[in-house]
């Protein structure tokens, strides 16, 4: 076994992806776990995330051949309003069992827009079951929505899913505003909508439920369904008002997409292209270079050869020592 590496981390609802690498050799070993990192009081539970992850990078690092692994970057859903007591003993924990002694912690709209766009200015759009847009000028972020299927996420997968099933609910009730076609496809998928109440409000994943429904949106907008074509269209919109919320306002800024929820295709695209073009006509956008677990790549790369380019900030990104104290300047987060 030879030389130190860096661990990557991508943290969400869907579980837990890692990546060992090395500087000048790359990515060397890849694992991945389907149990989602459990939240608590205290939000993200410092615990459960070592015991899921620790095992999982010993085996890594000895796949790749490294001796230790000096350099780690987690991305995790929820860091930034949840994530407390992970910053405060996630780094004396990596340190002890894996001998970590520099880690930046990020949320991962922070690991989305690296992967997406690189430590440069702009703006990104991550849209999946719900939506959260991410700028930086790097002087510091700026967000925009992230906040729940019942209180935002305008336009993502949820907020889609929802309105096309409510606009089957009225195609049931005889209103306006009712689609036929979503109807009979919320009855093959869920099955008679009288059932859909106990089907959705229950669930603890209900978001997930009503984000399952927004293809079939997507697939009706393709068709010309008026009623799917206005609720892509209007969720297009959201995404713009979100990125223009947060792009930097000098210069030619570029916008990055990333997420599941593109996989709409240019039914999203195409209207999100109009928008973007009305509220921020200097902007560009451009195809994202990868996703939040290559952003976690980047930084740990990026930290293993030095100081990040990007603004550190108490809640999106920071970067500590084994001692848990922040190595990096500090910018100001504006929301």
């Amino acid at each position: 076994m030879t030389g130190a590496g860096y661990l990557a981390v991508d943290s969400g609802g869907s579980g837990l992806r890692a990546v060992v690498g090395a500087p000048g050799r790359g990515q060397l070993a890849r694992a991945s776990s389907d149990v989602p990192v459990r939240t608590g009081e205290r939000g993200i539970d410092p615990g459960h995330f070592l015991e899921q992850l620790v095992p999982m990078a010993r085996a890594m690092s000895a796949e790749a051949g490294l001796e230790r692994l000096d350099t780690a970057a987690i991305g995790a859903a929820g860091m930034a309003s949840l994530g407390d007591a992970l910053r405060a003993e996630l780094p004396d924990g990596l340190a002890r069992e894996l001998g970590v002694t520099r880690a930046v912690l990020a949320a991962d709209a922070v690991t989305a827009y690296v992967g997406a766009l690189g430590p440069r200015p702009g703006a990104v759009i991550a849209a999946g079951t719900g939506l959260i847009a991410l700028g930086t000028d790097l002087a510091g972020w700026r967000r925009a929505d992230g906040w729940g299927h019942l209180l935002g996420d305008c336009g993502g997968g949820a907020w889609i899913g929802r309105a096309g099933l409510e606009a089957a609910l009225r195609a049931h009730d005889g209103r306006d505003g009712g689609s036929a076609r979503l109807l009979a496809d919320a009855e093959e998928m869920f099955g008679p909508v009288t059932g859909l109440p106990g089907q959705v409000y229950p669930r603890a994943d209900r978001a997930a439920v009503l984000a399952s429904f927004a293809p079939r949106v997507g697939a009706c907008a393709e068709d010309g369904d008026p009623v799917a074509v206005r609720i892509v269209r209007e969720a297009a919109r959201h995404m713009a008002d979100s990125a223009a919320a947060v792009c930097p306002a000098e210069g030619a800024p570029v916008v990055g997409c990333t997420g599941g929820l593109l996989g709409l295709g240019e039914v999203l695209l195409g209207p999100l292209d109009e928008w973007l073009a009305e509220l921020l006509p200097d902007a560009r956008r451009v195809p994202a270079e990868g996703g939040p677990l290559d952003g976690a790549v980047r930084l740990a790369e990026d930290l293993s050869a030095g100081p990040l380019a990007l603004p550190s900030d108490g809640r999106m990104l920071c970067v500590t020592s084994t001692r848990g104290t922040d190595i990096t300047p500090t910018a100001d987060t504006r929301t």
